[in-house]
């Protein structure tokens, strides 16, 4: 439905892992890495995995979440990395986002939305997940980079993550001149994390929602929705 005069505009927030992606940003970069020798398995495997599970529980902080991930990228240039990052979208995430993920962004678009993905994996490597889902708008964390522009392994600025994303959206609507209440506003999420994100929209949508985010859904009556296969 595309908003008729006198309407507010639609604005619609799309996490990325586990809701239109079948599976996680930063672990599948791990993953990916270790399989091209640039982590070590031995060492690495357990520490990614754990990290895995204590996202999925809501237990571990942003800053431990954020600064884990974003430190694979340390002591190189974007330039160093710009060939496994290329290959990383194309071989291991495009595969990962199904037709009807690729549909439900396209039919808001085509709505007249203004969609934005929104995620706490790093921007340097979901931006060109974002370009390849055709959504120009992007919020995610930032990673910090040295005098020479290398990366030094660690998260700048406020992340992206639980109250951060709401903090994040508000600053990247008031650099437009807007605010949340300008927009009917849509999010949609897998994760319990998301949680005060989906709480500061009007129409929040579970999709593929962990068991806590499942309850919580149930009890206030929220949609469910469920976008590619395999276990939520």
């Amino acid at each position: 439905m595309i908003p008729s005069a006198g309407e507010r505009p639609r604005l619609v927030l799309f996490d990325l892992d586990h809701t239109l992606l079948e599976g996680d940003s930063d672990m599948l970069w791990c993953e990916f890495l270790m399989q091209r020798g640039v982590l070590e398995r031995a060492r690495f495997a357990p520490r990614n995995e754990a990290m895995e599970r204590d996202y999925r529980a809501g237990s571990v902080s942003a800053e431990a979440f954020s600064t884990f991930y974003v430190s694979t990228l340390a002591g190189r240039h974007a330039a160093d990395w710009e060939p496994l990052r290329r290959a990383f979208v194309h071989e291991v995430v495009a595969p990962r986002i199904g037709a009807p993920a690729r549909a439900l962004v396209a039919t808001q678009q085509h709505a007249g939305a203004l969609v934005v993905l929104t995620t706490a994996t790093n921007r340097f490597l979901t931006e060109l997940t974002a370009a390849h889902l055709g959504i120009a708008h992007l919020i995610a964390t930032e990673c910090e980079r040295d005098a020479s522009g290398g990366f030094t392994g660690r998260p700048a600025g406020t992340l992206n993550m639980r109250e951060g994303k709401v903090q994040r959206l508000q600053e990247w609507l008031g650099a437009r001149g807007r605010r949340l209440a300008d927009y009917e506003s849509w999010a949609y999420s897998d994760s319990v994390n998301d949680l005060p994100l989906l709480e500061a929209v009007e129409h929040p949508v579970a999709v593929h929602a962990d068991p806590r985010l499942a309850r919580i859904a149930a009890a206030r009556g929220w949609p469910t929705l469920r976008l590619h296969g395999g276990a939520p």
